[in-house]
């Protein structure tokens, strides 16, 4: 079965910028976690996913690098330093993380010993729990901008999803798509398949990975900027995560948000985009339902 997605993880150095942009947005964030490995995040909570904006918390908790293990703190360090702000990573669903591993050896794919953390979450009514999750990551050398990882609850699921964090004053429903740009989209397209455990399927410039709903898109630099004018000028020299689509239940109440908040937006056919300025170095598409 087609792996899901999960979560996207937008990367920047100020953490408390994205919280402050995102609320313009319409986004309603939990409250600020912290994680053992030197990162600290806030969440959008969608229905059965979420947005995730990260930055660093204390960079003397970052591990050294391990062979054979995947450094979260140390690659959300990097890409900072590098890059700056983005889409760093995306984010499918588990149920078993190890299953997820054994699966992405068996496919000859790069992967890692299994990531297993707790933090404490702050609930809406003022209590803090502790919640858990199993991470299983998969990367390719010639990709280093494309990381994926599963990921795997290991707490209740009425500890982590909370109706108060699901309601948002843009109507955002559930994140349906991540796209990519690369040079070869027929090659990224691939390992991503490989990834998703799903066809790609060729489109105008580029390949559909996955179900509608939960998809990645990979396109050519012309095609993202047919479809995304704010792209034109993206950085497509490796494959990268450039832009992601949330499915909004009224659209006219998102654009309401965004015209009070005299921020810049594009209309186009059944969404509204926002420029990359706009949201940290990605572009987002708020799409009617």
């Amino acid at each position: 079965m087609a792996r899901r997605l999960d979560h996207i993880v937008l990367c920047a150095p100020d953490l408390e910028a994205m919280r402050q942009a995102y609320g313009r947005l319409g986004f309603t964030l939990t409250p600020r976690a912290v994680h053992p490995f030197g990162t600290r995040n806030h969440l959008a909570q969608l229905q059965d996913n979420f947005i995730e904006l990260l930055s660093i918390d204390d960079p003397a908790q970052i591990p050294p690098d391990a062979p054979g293990r995947f450094n979260f703190g140390g690659r959300a360090r990097d890409y900072i330093a590098g890059r700056r702000q983005g889409l760093m990573m995306t984010v499918l669903a588990s149920r078993d993380a190890d299953a997820d591993i054994a699966e992405f050896r068996a496919k000859a794919l790069d992967t890692y010993e299994r990531l297993d953390f707790g933090r404490d979450a702050r609930l809406p009514d003022g209590q803090t729990v502790r919640v858990g999750f199993s991470l299983a990551f998969v990367t390719r050398p010639d990709m280093p901008e494309a990381t994926f990882f599963c990921c795997q609850q290991r707490h209740p699921p009425e500890l982590f999803w909370k109706p108060d964090y699901q309601r948002h004053a843009n109507t955002a429903r559930r994140l349906a798509e991540v796209v990519m740009v690369a040079p070869d989209p027929q090659l990224a397209a691939a390992h991503v398949g490989r990834v998703l455990d799903a066809p790609a399927t060729a489109i105008d410039g580029g390949f559909a990975v996955g179900a509608a709903g939960d998809r990645v898109t990979v396109l050519t630099p012309a095609a993202l900027a047919a479809r995304y004018p704010e792209l034109s000028a993206v950085d497509a020299a490796a494959p990268r995560f450039v832009a992601y689509a949330v499915i909004v239940d009224d659209l006219a109440a998102a654009r309401r948000v965004l015209d009070d908040g005299a921020i810049p937006c594009r209309p186009a056919a059944g969404s509204i985009v926002l420029p990359p300025a706009q949201a940290f170095g990605v572009a987002i598409e708020l799409r009617a339902a």
